[in-house]
């Protein structure tokens, strides 16, 4: 196709409220060697999202300014060295930025093929959550088959991934939530128990659901305000792996000796500072293990809201609100 001069995309002239973001028109971003060019059909929206806008996730020095981090779309343009991927094909991606754009340029060992029946709204809502949670959970949590976990955030983007892909692979799991009706969703899901945080304490609930033991892994987006209770409800050599702050970064006056009496991991990590080895990685293992678990339905993206392009600040006033439950992908043929 012949590609244009110019692109529509989200521009941040400033930090702030969701109103400084503005829609507006420039080049067509660069395709280094490595790389491929995504005519971009939806764009997924994410809490890293939220906190680039308000200063506080800065993109790397090489990545774009641009917000966005997961799309799905069209290869209209491949750099040098690419060979897994061809003009036409419909990829999904994670992206170092520049997603909330017409056009965007990534990694290609951060790229896959859309599953097998998906549509770009479907396959947007896939690789910020599915890299985060497979990483994380799997890779350095090390859930296993017969192993059990806590998903605090149940309903979020990462939650609801987090659910079902341990439940496909035979963990069980507890979530947490804001509502009766969030903790549905969670059981709905494959949690044996969500567990309202407003109206009941989750260390109590664990330990009564499991005689005891607690659980092997905790997957935790709070940080500082959950962190004794976490370390309180892990088994003997369990894993708190913390993946965000949202409960605060500074914890203080905590009890750490079941840290070592449990003999407990704490893990952490953020993905978009990774390297395009540990990414590409992440793809494989997803490609391999969890992509035919979409095609055959056994895991799907819940999708809260799908939005038009032009609609970018009511997204993110919606993932603010964390009155969602699901996924927010922006639709940009709209």
């Amino acid at each position: 196709m012949s590609l244009p001069a110019q692109m529509r995309f989200v521009d941040l002239p400033s930090f702030g409220a969701p109103e400084v973001m503005v829609l507006a028109n420039g080049p067509l971003p660069g395709v280094r060697p490595g790389e491929i060019l995504v005519k971009v059909e939806a764009a997924g929206v994410n809490r890293p999202d939220v906190a680039q806008r308000n200063g506080n996730y800065p993109p790397p020095k090489d990545a774009s300014p641009i917000l966005g981090l997961e799309i799905a779309g069209e290869v209209v343009a491949m750099g040098e060295g690419v060979s897994e991927f061809g003009i036409g094909d419909k990829v999904c991606a994670l992206a170092n930025g520049g997603g909330y754009a017409e056009f965007c340029a990534v990694p290609a060992g951060q790229a896959l093929r859309w599953p097998k029946g998906y549509d770009a709204v479907k396959a947007a809502a896939l690789c910020e959550t599915f890299f985060t949670v497979w990483a994380n959970l799997f890779q350095m949590a090390g859930l296993t088959e017969g192993e059990s976990v806590l998903v605090h955030g149940g309903t979020s983007g990462i939650g609801t991934t987090a659910i079902q892909l341990a439940r496909a692979f035979g963990a069980t799991v507890y979530a947490t939530a804001g509502s009766k009706e969030k903790c549905e969703a969670c059981e709905k899901l494959g949690a044996v128990r969500g567990i309202d945080y407003k109206s009941e304490d989750f260390a109590e609930v664990i330990k009564a659901e499991t005689g005891g033991k607690g659980v092997d892994v905790v997957l935790d987006m709070i940080g500082a305000a959950y962190f004794e209770k976490n370390l309180s409800v892990l088994a003997k050599d369990g894993c708190l792996s913390i993946i965000a702050f949202l409960g605060g970064n500074m914890a203080e006056k905590v009890n750490l000796s079941p840290i070592m009496v449990k003999r407990l991991t704490v893990t952490g990590s953020t993905m978009r500072p990774r390297t395009a080895d540990e990414k590409r990685a992440i793809r494989d293992d997803l490609s391999g293990q969890v992509w035919p678990l979409l095609e055959e339905g056994k895991v799907a993206p819940v999708i809260h809201s799908v939005l038009p392009f032009a609609e970018v600040a009511e997204a993110h006033r919606l993932m603010e609100s964390s009155g969602h439950i699901g996924k927010i992908v922006l639709r940009l043929d709209c």
